[in-house]
């Protein structure tokens, strides 16, 4: 039993009143860290003109992405051993102080460091929703509210640029940042209401070295994946002096788990194979998905010639897939206990949509087949990662729920800064490979002749089409592995 042991929540009015009041905290939870990893992009441009810094633009969003990534599995494990709510309520404070913090900043270097502290604190927001839900229901009865948390995220991914957008040109820039603090201390208040914490900690060692190591590997390799190709050529000394530490870190980190008294992540972890092929799956979805949300908008700008707005409405039926499959997938999961065909059926959906997609964007397919496609890699998406998160929570016992959790938010964080990184490489090869010279750094402004403006276009279409079925071979591999992958029925009874 963890130290609060979210509340027994029995059958009858009373208890699923209190379910459904924590559950509210944890959606709120969940709204502040995935809607602030996508209502900053649109405030970007502004950012820039009242701070200046261009050059260091990108890290507004990759410092967040970095400190939120190496932080998740230390929740999780803190949460173990010292109970769900206190960890929630560090991780909601940390994360609102960093929002003030971002609000009030004065220049590019403080925003950077300051949403950096953001991150920290997020880190812990997704993976402890997704623990207590783990801790409060049977694994039979998670499928329904996991699709719910992802329906969360698919919605923030259509919402918060728009939000963003309209609150920077009502406002300013910084009330993105400031509208964090009503919403979480609604979630604490919610939170501190309906999850009760029970007092019976039991003396335990946190494995503070593990997260040093950890957060050593995660760093340099995010770093080495963000510069690579871009900042620093990727036989650069930086690159290869990252790749080197982020090894060393790896090593460290394996040999520190297998001797501490109570490790990071428990090694008991990797003994379950439904556990590691999950994760190993959760991290190659996360892959193919963020590539596309990612490369999705510049094939509509630079090929189909959308404006940033429209771009960002196109790629909406696609989480409007995420959504719908998510939250009915997550039901069927519920009612069958049975969760491997769905899951296969999903990435195997994933797989020929992301195939059609490279062969529409390489015949010049129109934009009405374009959004077909992206409803049916939604649907594919949606169906996948809940469900892989409730079979890994459901082969592991209760002590280690909050390291397994943390655990597979870790690799679905860097299974897709992996796939954004690996993507925007072939892209760059791609387009070097088919563009003159002269025209490896021309935008498509209208200024360009039309000669140079078709040979730009056609090799941003086959370049774009290449990261597409590149996104289309890593769902095959994870459709294959779960298809050979053991299944454990979803117990409809909480054990501990």
């Amino acid at each position: 039993m963890t130290a609060d042991d979210a509340p027994s929540v029995r059958q009858g009015d009373a208890g699923e009143q209190k379910l459904w009041l924590v559950f509210a905290g944890l959606m709120l939870a969940l709204l502040l860290a995935a809607l602030d990893q996508n209502i900053v992009a649109t405030a970007l441009p502004r950012i820039v003109s009242d701070l200046g810094g261009l050059a260091h633009l990108s890290w507004v969003v990759t410092a967040f992405m970095v400190a939120s990534t190496m932080t998740t599995p230390l929740y999780g494990k803190l949460s173990d051993i010292f109970g769900r709510k206190p960890a929630f309520f560090v991780s909601i404070l940390v994360f609102l102080l960093g929002s003030v913090l971002c609000g009030l900043a004065r220049g590019m270097t403080g925003l950077i460091v300051f949403r950096a502290v953001q991150g920290l604190g997020a880190g812990g927001l997704i993976t402890l929703s997704q623990t207590v839900v783990a801790d409060l229901v049977s694994p039979r009865r998670r499928g329904r509210y996991q699709g719910l948390f992802s329906g969360v995220f698919a919605a923030c991914s259509v919402a918060g640029p728009l939000l963003g957008g309209v609150i920077t040109q009502a406002l300013s820039w910084r009330w993105i940042f400031y509208v964090n603090l009503p919403v979480g201390a609604a979630a604490m208040m919610l939170i501190g209401v309906g999850l009760k914490h029970r007092p019976n900690r039991v003396d335990h060692q946190v494995d503070y070295l593990g997260a040093l190591f950890l957060s050593g590997a995660t760093c340099s390799a995010l770093l080495a994946l963000s510069w690579g190709g871009n900042s620093y050529a990727w036989s650069s000394p930086m690159i290869l002096g990252l790749g080197c530490t982020a090894t060393v870190c790896g090593g460290l980190l394996v040999l520190n788990e297998r001797q501490a008294a109570e490790p990071l992540l428990p090694p008991r972890l990797f003994h379950s194979p439904v556990f590691v092929l999950s994760v190993l799956v959760i991290g190659l979805a996360a892959m193919g998905m963020f590539a596309a949300a990612v490369f999705l908008p510049l094939y509509f700008q630079l090929v189909q010639g959308a404006s940033p707005t429209a771009a960002g409405l196109m790629i909406a039926p696609m989480m409007g897939g995420v959504i719908v499959a998510s939250i009915g997938g997550g039901r069927l999961v519920s009612h069958t206990g049975r969760y491997k065909l769905l899951v296969t059926a999903g990435l195997l959906t994933a797989t020929v949509s992301f195939a059609t997609l490279a062969w529409s964007a390489w015949t010049g397919g129109g934009a009405a087949m374009g959004e077909i496609i992206l409803v049916a890699l939604g649907l594919g998406i949606g169906v996948s990662f809940p469900n892989l998160t409730t079979a890994i929570q459901n082969a592991v016992e209760r002590p280690d729920l909050g390291a397994a959790t943390a655990t597979s938010a870790f690799f679905r964080s860097l299974g897709g800064a992996v796939g954004v990184a690996l993507s925007g490489a072939i892209l760059t090869a791609r387009l070097q490979a088919l563009l003159p010279g002269g025209l490896r750094d021309a935008g498509l402004g209208s200024h360009m002749p039309a000669a140079d403006h078709a040979v730009v276009v056609f090799a941003y279409r086959h370049a774009l089409a290449t990261t597409f079925l590149a996104g289309s071979a890593v769902a095959a591999i994870a459709c294959i592995i779960v298809a050979l992958s053991p299944e454990r029925p979803l117990g409809a009874t909480r054990r501990g």
